[in-house]
């Protein structure tokens, strides 16, 4: 009984999901999260070949339904392509999450407005051109969950990560505007806060040992964050169970945004 009620709650069975990110370090243990509750999986990222891996993992060792795509976010033509190629591989698009993204740990002086623009393509301008073409799709359905990735920088902003805070303060903004202006067409916006899930690519650019001492002491836990504790939260606003929840942040970050002194 409980875990029948459980299945009801957060099953994604019948829903389509596309996961933009998904060969990276968060979004393809999403994928493999969403994949496991049931949906069938789009598989996007720029890097077409980690997307390829995830998808091919989820088909070969998951028994899922995926697929995967090569996906500029900051192109128009190629958001599009791919929302047709995925209309005729599933038919519609019920879940859209949108997790790609670069940082840049330039200090401030040095960054060059190209080196500005790449991030905000990447991750402002790229969510953006995402909720405007798949939102279309989901707004003639009249349903859908769309999940941005907000971070613990998008407020307040975390040194040494100028344009990358401000891109993500403007996903958090465009999250609750875009909330409120869906919410009567049956479409919910919501995004998950991540507290520190460091990459490779991190450790090696971002977080050095005085980094991270500064950054585990103001955590409350202590510890830098697993990828699979992201997938819950996931599901969650995927699901069905979270059918009142539009315009949030969900935070995921072992308290890190409770800190003070």
């Amino acid at each position: 009984m409980t875990v029948n009620f459980l299945s009801s709650l957060y099953s994604l069975e019948g829903k389509n999901a596309i996961v933009i990110g998904g060969g990276g370090h968060l979004c393809s243990e999403i994928a493999y999260g969403f994949s496991k509750a049931g949906a069938k999986v789009a598989v996007l990222d720029l890097r077409l070949e980690k997307a390829s891996l995830v998808a091919e993992h989820i088909n070969a060792e998951l028994g899922g339904d995926a697929i995967s795509g090569q996906i500029d976010v900051s192109d128009e033509a190629s958001i599009k392509l791919n929302l047709n190629t995925i209309i005729k591989e599933f038919g519609t698009v019920d879940i859209l999450v949108n997790g790609a993204g670069i940082n840049s740990s330039t200090p401030f002086l040095e960054i060059t407005k190209s080196s500005w623009n790449e991030v905000l393509d990447s991750q402002l301008l790229g969510t953006f051109l995402s909720c405007q073409i798949f939102g279309e799709h989901m707004l003639k359905n009249k349903t859908g969950s769309i999940i941005n990735f907000s971070s613990a920088s998008s407020n307040p902003p975390l040194s040494r990560a100028f344009a990358y805070s401000a891109a993500k303060a403007g996903i958090m903004n465009l999250t609750k505007n875009l909330a409120r202006e869906w919410a009567p067409s049956g479409i919910r916006v919501n995004a998950l806060r991540p507290g520190f899930f460091p990459t490779e690519w991190n450790k090696k650019n971002f977080i050095d040992k005085e980094r991270e001492s500064a950054i585990l002491s103001h955590t409350p836990m202590r510890r830098f964050g697993e990828p699979f504790e992201l997938v819950s939260g996931a599901i969650w606003l995927a699901s069905n169970s979270s059918s009142f929840v539009t315009g949030t942040e969900l935070i995921i970050d072992g308290g890190f945004l409770s800190m003070t002194i």
